[in-house]
């Protein structure tokens, strides 16, 4: 028990000094601005020591309520399963209340071990009548979704803003040392600084965080000893600045040039957002000792040293500190940039993209190419354009302030349905933080003309792009669902359905859950003919951050046992790994081979086809060796062997597909393997002809059938629909990544059925 304490603390403290290198970036540099920004208007008039003890009296009590109180204890203990940002909490508060709109979401999904929380159940809760107004209502639902997109693209827009100002400020403390450098030359550095950051991040989260950590570290601890120093050499007095009767002071000496000053005051807490976005590289509890221990009292000693330096020294804005690091404060957004979009992405909120996992050990460190480069054009360009850190600190402010307002209001919900405390501890929560937030706002977009205006244009942007994908992602699955295929017009057709069947296994991809979709009879229809076994494969999306690998593979049947007709549901989590499976071809198998045995020993299900069972599905532990019904032999690095299992291909074919192994890397790779059935005189006949077919399909080859939608509004549709659907939709499908690379699926074996939907 001792050890077991041992190793917890150890992975703890571990876990905190890693979180320094990524998390905590963006809050550990905001010193270099904060002052300039906040004195950088009209406050500049105001130059004497009141304004500055009120000036310090409410970024102390700002970093106090917000980032300590409202993030470190209350926010980070609403992780969903270790991860953290607004759709975390969206899809927490879709897991607890029918809020989601997701389109092929199963009862199924509410049996996974990760989908509520511990001693949680569904029935039960605060505030029932809430509860049902929110479900009932389908406007309230996307109403909730577009505040939740709202967030996540301001976001994204921190990710464009926060290298630029902390790159730029740096940059602009070398004309300190060298007086003679012009503000061309500092943007210039600045821009190559900022390439050689986008260009880093391809290296993983992992080593730039190892290698920002002890720099983080020992700049905290200078900062805070510096400010230690001049608290004690200029002005020993400045600890009566914590009492907020300052505050008062400062607002009746200042009035509305102070209020419009708040937007400077609020850049002291930017990063709190990303803090809690960067959770799932982390633990909360690894997230709160950093805070507690070293980020707030370094920070809080910093705020007082400058400020004791300013109360006697108002002409001398600029401080030594402008020689940072510039790259540090930019890591936590970035990393936080590419876990949002990944979010989006997994629950249908964001076209296809590359989603690079660059490490094998973490769940969540990903990098994503293209909005890696995208965020650098911006974030150059913004550069480019203002030059100038107040400028980019008053859009600063606004995306941040924007971030933390979605985060209360979804706090807020989660406090009633799934911490279930009564509505008016959430009402307390969402008055006073929301309150405090809002005034911020108000300020921050007093500044839109001066800048502000950058993350409303980006965020609008962003915002249109998640929600025109979703909208016409959405339309396409609810047409498919309008015209599948009944499963009496299947049971008509017999055994054959109307047509040749030939050696080998179809994977017919599909969003449906349940039914037969229109593509079958699509491709049927101009080629009557189809694989000996038939299965329709589904894989989707589940709004939890993870599920677990004996839980993913959902397997049943269409039809009777003669039709050789499956379905298969294969569920990941918004942050799982979508991994190109070597072995998913033999885990498919074999998870139909073992639904295949758990449906023989189920008496009542194999004696007869009863078409009122359609849709029920059994989930097949992958991990487990037990029940497994066949034997396999690896036949890697056998060639004559490997030729022999392709039989039933052409000479020509076959020579087509050991090109493409050769060019292909990835499919050079693969795990070959032969299934052998054993000889078991117990197992009853039918069951062994079943296994026996599935065996000699996949010997055959595995084919993988895919619609090649074109998408269009219907001609009685609006003006808008059409423009949304004909364009926005269709221009980002055709600029996207398209859903077979995606899928891992080996080019020489798909093929791709053109439909056009009419939505």
């Amino acid at each position: 028990m001792h050890f077991q304490w041992r190793q917890h603390y150890k992975n703890l403290v571990l876990l905190a000094y890693q979180s320094f290198g990524v998390v905590y970036g963006d809050l550990s540099t905001s010193p270099l601005y904060v002052y300039k920004s906040t004195f950088s208007g009209r406050l500049g008039q105001y130059q004497d020591e009141q304004t500055v003890f009120g000036v310090l009296s409410l970024i102390f009590w700002t970093f106090t309520l917000l980032p300590l109180l409202k993030y470190v204890i209350i926010v980070l203990s609403a992780d969903d399963n270790g991860e953290g940002g607004p759709f975390a909490l969206y899809s927490l508060l879709c897991r607890h209340a029918k809020l989601s709109l997701l389109p092929n979401q199963q009862a199924a999904d509410e049996e996974l071990s990760t989908y509520y929380r511990e001693g949680f159940s569904a029935q039960h809760g605060s505030s029932p009548w809430l509860r049902r107004f929110l479900e009932k209502h389908k406007k309230v639902k996307t109403g909730l979704l577009l505040v939740v997109l709202c967030g996540a693209s301001m976001v994204i827009g921190d990710g464009v803003l926060t290298p630029a100002i902390s790159v730029l400020s740096s940059m602009s403390g070398l004309q300190v040392r060298a007086t003679g450098l012009q503000e061309r030359s500092v943007v210039l550095l600045s821009c190559i600084v900022l390439v050689g950051l986008f260009s880093l991040q391809h290296r993983g989260t992992q080593k730039v965080a190892f290698m920002f950590a002890p720099i983080v570290i020992i700049w905290l601890f200078c900062i805070g000893g510096i400010g230690l120093y001049n608290i004690v050499h200029w002005n020993p007095r400045i600890y009566q600045a914590l009492s907020p009767y300052y505050i008062i002071k400062f607002f009746r000496t200042t009035g509305t040039d102070g209020w419009i000053a708040l937007g400077g005051i609020l850049l002291s807490m930017t990063g709190s957002e990303a803090m809690f976005a960067d959770l799932g590289h982390f633990t909360s509890a690894s997230v709160r000792l950093a805070f507690i221990t070293i980020i707030y009292p370094c920070l809080t000693l910093q705020y007082m040293g400058q400020a004791a330096f300013l109360s006697k020294n108002m002409f001398h804005m600029r401080t030594s500190f402008y020689d940072s690091i510039p790259v540090v404060g930019s890591q936590a957004v970035i990393s936080a940039t590419f876990s949002i979009v990944k979010q989006c992405h997994a629950l249908g909120c964001f076209p296809r993209v590359k989603i690079v996992h660059t490490s094998r050990w973490i769940y969540g460190q990903i990098y994503i190419p293209e909005i890696n480069w995208i965020l650098m054009v911006l974030c150059v360009g913004v550069t480019v354009v203002f030059g100038d850190t107040t400028l980019i600190g008053n859009a600063y402010g606004i995306a941040c302030m924007t971030v933390m307002i979605v985060t209360t209001f979804l706090m807020a919900l989660i406090i009633i349905f799934v911490w279930q405390k009564n509505i008016l501890f959430a009402l307390l929560f969402l008055l006073f933080f929301g309150s405090i937030e809002a005034v911020y706002l108000s300020s921050s977009l007093m500044k839109v003309h001066q800048g502000g205006w950058v993350p409303l244009v980006l965020g609008f942007i962003f915002m249109c792009v998640m929600f025109i994908w979703h909208y016409g992602s959405r339309k396409k699955y609810l047409f498919d669902l309008q015209n599948k295929v009944s499963m009496r017009s299947i049971l008509s057709l017999g055994p054959n359905l109307g047509i040749v069947r030939v050696p080998g296994i179809g994977l017919i991809y599909t969003e449906l859950v349940t039914g037969v979709p229109a593509i079958f009879t699509h491709f049927v229809t101009n080629l009557p003919a189809f694989h000996e076994v038939l299965v329709f494969l589904c894989v989707k999306s589940v709004p939890v951050p993870y599920v677990p690998p004996d839980e993913r593979y959902l397997v049943g049947r269409i039809g009777p046992r003669a039709y050789r007709m499956y379905r298969c549901i294969v569920r990941y989590g918004y942050k799982d790994m979508q991994r190109d499976d070597e072995n998913f071809e033999n885990m498919l198998v074999m998870s139909i081979a073992k639904f295949i045995m758990m449906e023989a020993e189920d008496v009542s299900s194999s004696a007869s086809y009863d078409i009122a069972n359609e849709g029920r599905m059994a989930v097949i532990r992958t991990t487990e060796d037990a029940g497994t019904p066949l034997g396999m032999r690896d036949l890697s690095g056998l060639a004559d062997s490997i030729s022999t299992t392709r039989s039933s291909k052409s000479e020509s074919l076959r020579s087509l597909q050991s090109s493409y192994e050769q060019e292909s890397p990835s499919a050079g790779r693969r795990r070959r393997v032969r299934f052998e059935l054993p000889n078991e005189d117990t197992m009853d006949q039918q069951v062994k002809d079943e296994l026996l077919a599935l065996v000699e399909a996949k010997h055959a080859g595995v084919a993988y059938i895919m619609g090649h939608s074109y998408i269009k509004a219907r001609r009685s549709s609006s003006y808008v629909k059409k423009i949304v659907i004909d364009v926005g939709y269709s221009f980002l499908r055709k600029n996207c990544r398209g859903p077979s690379v995606s899928l891992h699926i080996p080019h020489i074996s798909l093929i791709e059925v053109g439909m056009i939907y009419y939505v």
